[in-house]
């Protein structure tokens, strides 16, 4: 067949992307005719084909005379046409009719004496053209391809048996000695031949090497099959993880994803995967090298030893003559050092060596992986090193650099002078919305968390609002000038730039502009500028666009009135938790009765956080999530060293969110008012104990509510009023709690969590910390399943199970909070409050990093100033910042050495606005 294209091949092509779904249903007679024309069909296939591919539906009735039309066609013997149909009619099988009719037609090429270059097709057509009630009649014909000696018969089985899985599970659980055939085996296939013999043998196979496909398609199958099933997972990944097993990299990096979610759902099975883990770090394939580096690296509490070699073998990477190779492990890299960046420091010297590559995609990611694991020292010529290439990179990559400069903000304050003026010129630059964007949130960022950098950055922005061309942007900057501007030492300078844009720009921004305006004018005490602002908002009366006019009287109002109302309209510190509102907002919308709306929204119960709250989550969010691969933080201790105030930093209704809606669907626990913190989930029993039971402990103004959850693991058991005693261990004459209800869990069958909730009342008031030890009684009655009916029995015994007890220290009442100065919140506190200090010794802490990240969480307090991340691996002092569930502040400072023998000697300061506070947070750490 000549490749070349002539005139009327081209004219043929445009025809074909001109289709119409009506003219190609009238062109279908033409498989009436006879003789059939192969040539002319497989045009009209393909036409179809382009219409069902680019999304367009027939009609049921038309695609019902299509399908019986095409049938037809396999009258012909044309090899070529016979590969169209069987595309076409497993495409229109979903929405025609009575295609079952058609399957005796198929099955004649499903025999296993049929020309072998219409099996595999013919079988995966059948598959789609069945349904439920007949999968049993092709049950013999499947499990005997399956085994099949031809690589694409077998692989063409074992893919539809993925789509009868849905509609016949229990048949195709039945092919799981098959499908483990097929998986020990290794077919030799070549290549399938598309040319024909002038004799009409069409085998279609070639012996020229050899392919696994099909190890990789059944052991996916195997897994579909025993996805309920841990156990017969953890066989399965024993049995082909061990070395020669499987000789398919694709079916190997499926062991590998396999064994990776194993070892993070299950802590009993994490030693034998992560041993395996290993072991495929030192595969033959590259692919499945990278892919087990991968799933190390992402590993949620990942260990230093259990990363080391992972680290190790991409490092090694790093040096091969390959470009592709060379990306691949530094972009794992790059992920991991978003929130482990001590771990890669090995890399470092391989790293550097990438910046000069020719590849841009790899230099980028060579230098914002320095960014993240380098020092403090070494940002400025890493700075310098970014500027030389930025302009021959595309606007993707700028952004990943303005990520990783953006990280580095926060990580070291004391460079901020440096960063901003990289960013004030890369804003010059040429780039598209999302570069831009990148860079304002970065300058925003700054202007937020690093206090000295403020007035800089907003002259910057100011500047780059006089040209620029996003509204969105114009916008937030607007909106940022009347938060900040008014707070700085000449608020005036910035009236003018925010004025040039009411004259300038496009009705949205000029109703930005005039907003902003507003709050240099509400609150002023300088009655020079208050007049200004009064005179330019008065211009904008006149304005064409009545939202504008709107906002200048209604700000005009608020500004002539100067009462509590004004201020809180317009320099409001205090907002809802959005998340919280969003899920609200959309669960009024979706509710049954959503055609009346007959109860109005309550905004009651959507919880307010403070700015300083919000600005904290907010930075722990742009520290923790630079990278997708970053996971979720987890419950319970941790080893990871990702961002040492990473849980700590999230503010109490942050973490209480996820519980929220849970806990108002409760009606005793209504009248408590809202969460004002909840803890982190706290494991009290072992994972493989027949009871496994967690507890979360949420504060209210006046109430202390213990939730625990609870699964029952046993086999054929149900567990009946299920209910749990905790004790507090207190003064008995002074009792501190008082045990208001227990709402028990009904029923618990095998595997079935259900939640338990035990309420106390703060007897001393809601300005109290009470911190006791609660001893902890799970309580209920055991039945066991009738075999016969399925039913639990009616008698059964009451039992209980004693389980870990649950701490409720000082660090339970604090909310960590951002704060722009350490040293003058220090100041404060000490001047009004009370302080306390104490010297421990941490033994089994083995690094300052590690010491570092445990204490933010035990003490629940925000590092401030890039505490967090310790730049010296003998000493460190970490700076610590929080405010009480009623609002005291909580300050600390900790000063820490490391030594090999005795591990980390700290000395512990604290200093609270409240009495007591300041000891009960330093118990937190005992």
């Amino acid at each position: 067949m000549s490749m070349g294209y002539s005139k009327k091949d081209e004219d043929a092509d445009q025809a074909i992307m001109k289709v119409d779904r009506t003219s190609v249903f009238q062109e279908a007679r033409l498989f009436n005719s006879s003789p059939i024309s192969p040539r002319r069909c497989r045009i009209l296939l393909t036409k179809i084909a382009l219409l069902l591919f680019t999304g367009e539906k027939f009609p049921t009735n038309e695609a019902t005379s299509l399908f019986f039309g095409i049938s037809k066609l396999f009258q012909n013997k044309d090899p070529s046409l016979r590969q169209m149909v069987y595309l076409i009619i497993k495409e229109l099988a979903s929405s025609a009719e009575d295609v079952i009719m058609v399957t005796s037609s198929i099955m004649k090429d499903t025999a296993v004496g049929s020309d072998v270059l219409y099996r595999a097709n013919a079988i995966r057509a059948l598959c789609r053209i069945i349904d439920a009630t007949t999968v049993q009649a092709i049950e013999r014909l499947i499990k005997t391809a399956i085994v099949d000696k031809t690589p694409s018969v077998s692989s063409a089985a074992l893919v539809s048996s993925y789509h009868l899985l849905p509609i016949a599970r229990d048949v195709v659980r039945r092919w799981q000695s098959e499908t483990q055939e097929a998986a020990s085996s290794s077919k030799s296939s070549g290549g399938f031949s598309l040319g024909f013999s002038t004799g009409g043998s069409h085998n279609g196979l070639a012996s020229s090497g050899s392919n696994f496909m099909t190890q990789y398609h059944a052991i996916g199958l195997l897994y579909q099959m025993r996805f309920h099933d841990r156990m017969a997972l953890v066989k399965m990944v024993q049995q082909y993880g061990t070395p020669g097993a499987v000789k398919s990299p694709a079916a190997t990096v499926l062991l590998v994803r396999l064994a990776a979610r194993l070892a993070q759902e299950d802590q009993g099975l994490r030693k034998p995967m992560m041993q395996l883990l290993d072991g495929w770090l030192r595969h033959k394939s590259e692919m499945v090298n990278f892919e087990a580096a991968k799933a190390i690296c992402d590993m949620k509490d990942v260990s230093e030893a259990e990363v080391v070699q992972a680290v190790h073998v991409l490092q090694l990477f790093l040096t091969s003559p390959r470009a592709v190779t060379k990306f691949a492990a530094i972009r794992i890299l790059h992920n991991f050092a978003s929130f482990r960046p001590q771990a890669v420091h090995s890399c470092n010297l391989d790293i550097e060596t990438l910046i000069t590559s020719s590849n841009r995609s790899i230099a980028t990611f060579a230098i914002t992986t320095l960014l993240k694991t380098g020092s403090e020292a070494s940002v400025d010529r890493l700075m310098k090193q970014i500027s030389g290439f930025m302009a021959d990179i595309t606007d993707e990559f700028k952004i990943t650099i303005v990520e990783a400069i953006r990280t580095l903000c926060l990580k070291f304050p004391n460079k901020q002078a440096g960063m901003l003026a990289f960013l004030s010129g890369v804003l010059r630059d040429e780039g598209g919305y999302e570069f831009k964007k990148a860079v304002v949130e970065s300058m925003f960022d700054l202007i937020k968390f690093v206090p000295e950098s403020k007035e800089d950055a907003l002259a910057h922005l100011c500047e780059f609002i006089e040209d620029c061309e996003f509204t969105k942007l114009a916008v937030r900057i607007l909106h940022l000038l009347g938060v900040e501007g008014p707070k700085t030492t000449q608020p005036t300078k910035y009236i003018r730039y925010i004025y040039n844009r009411v004259v300038l720009e496009n009705a949205v921004v000029r109703a930005a502009a005039v907003t902003a305006l507003a709050k240099f004018g509400v609150g002023q005490k300088d009655p020079e500028v208050k007049r200004s602002v009064t005179v330019l908002l008065t211009r904008c009366l006149d304005d064409t666009d009545d939202e504008v006019r709107d906002r200048a009287v209604l700000n005009l109002r608020l500004m002539s009135e100067e009462d509590e109302m004004a201020k809180r309209f317009i320099h409001n510190e205090s907002m809802f938790s959005l998340p919280v509102f969003e899920h609200q907002l959309v669960m009024y919308v979706t509710a049954n009765d959503k055609a009346t709306f007959s109860q109005p929204f309550d905004l009651s119960t959507i919880p307010v956080v403070t700015r300083e709250q919000a600005d904290a989550e907010d930075r722990t969010k742009k520290l923790t999530t630079a990278t997708p691969t970053l996971k979720a933080p987890t419950t319970g201790p941790t080893k990871t060293t990702a961002s040492s105030g990473a849980e700590a930093a999230a503010s109490a209704s942050a973490t209480a969110q996820k519980y929220v809606q849970e806990l108002l669907k409760i009606p005793e626990l209504r009248s408590y008012g809202t969460v004002l913190k909840s803890s982190p989930l706290v494991e009290l029993t072992e994972s493989e104990t027949e009871y496994v039971v967690s507890a979360v402990k949420h504060i209210f103004k006046e109430h202390i509510v213990l939730q625990f959850d609870v699964k029952n693991t046993l086999p054929d058991t149900v567990l009946e009023e299920v209910s749990v005693v905790a004790t507090p261990s207190e003064d008995e004459e002074d009792p501190a709690l008082e045990e208001d209800f227990i709402i028990p869990a009904a029923k618990l069958a095998t595997n079935e969590p259900g939640t338990i909730y035990v309420s106390f009342k703060r007897l001393q008031g809601d300005k109290s910390f009470p911190v006791t030890s609660f001893t902890n009684v799970l309580k209920f009655t055991s039945k066991e399943i009738d075999p016969t009916t399925g039913e639990p029995e009616e008698s059964g015994y009451d039992d209980e199970y004693q389980v870990e007890d649950l701490e409720l220290t000082g660090s339970d009442y604090v909310i960590p909070t951002f704060a722009g100065s350490f040293s003058h919140v220090w100041e404060q506190v000490g001047a009004n409050g009370e302080s306390a200090e104490e010297t421990m010794q941490l033994s089994s802490v083995k690094s300052i990093a590690d010491a570092t990240e445990q204490l933010a969480k035990a003490l629940s307090l925000q590092p401030l100033e890039g505490t967090d991340i310790p730049v010296n691996t003998t000493t460190h002092t970490l700076k610590l910042f929080g405010k009480t569930i009623s609002g005291g502040r909580v300050v600390a400072t900790i000063k820490m050495a490391y030594s090999t023998k005795s591990g980390v000697t700290m000395k512990i300061s604290t200093r609270a606005e409240e009495e007591g506070v300041a000891a009960l947070v330093i118990a937190s750490v005992a």
